[in-house]
């Protein structure tokens, strides 16, 4: 796996912290950096998400991806899946993770909560490489609604 992120500059120029990210599988990822109107050239213009968001979103894929395929493969009729990460940060640098929580919301017909909850935790235990780094340094809490239809 490879990727590789070029500073971009706000809007051409060589100032702010706009940066695009290019994966190894041909996909663009732009990110920016929080205005700082303190120094308005070590800020960005708020034009992407922030890197450690982009983080938390690959993370929130990653474990919904398994969650979809895990109940797929026990044969349920899955319609939908969501995750809500809602993180805590350090607040000194270096400003990791500290706190995670995931609610799940998945959505089909008949699906017991028990294959959804066992789901969830096979992903944090064996599958999902980005939740399993993470939590390295955060404590991470899960939680899930089951929504019939």
């Amino acid at each position: 796996m490879e990727c590789t992120v070029s500073w971009t500059g706000a809007a051409g120029t060589r100032s702010g912290m706009g940066f695009v990210a290019e994966t190894g599988s041909g996909h663009i990822l732009n990110m920016d950096g929080a205005p700082d109107e303190t120094k308005p050239e070590n800020g960005g213009q708020n034009l992407a998400p922030r890197p450690m968001e982009t983080v938390l979103a690959g993370t929130g894929g990653c474990t919904a991806y398994d969650v979809v395929l895990i109940l797929k493969r026990g044969r349920h009729e899955v319609k939908g899946c969501s995750v809500k990460l809602t993180a805590e940060r350090a607040s000194v640098d270096p400003k990791v993770f500290t706190a995670i929580n995931m609610h799940f919301t998945v959505t089909g017909k008949n699906i017991p909560a028990t294959a959804v909850e066992r789901a969830i935790a096979m992903s944090h235990d064996k599958y999902c490489s980005a939740s399993i780094m993470l939590a390295k340094t955060a404590a991470i809490t899960t939680s899930f609604d089951v929504i019939d239809a």
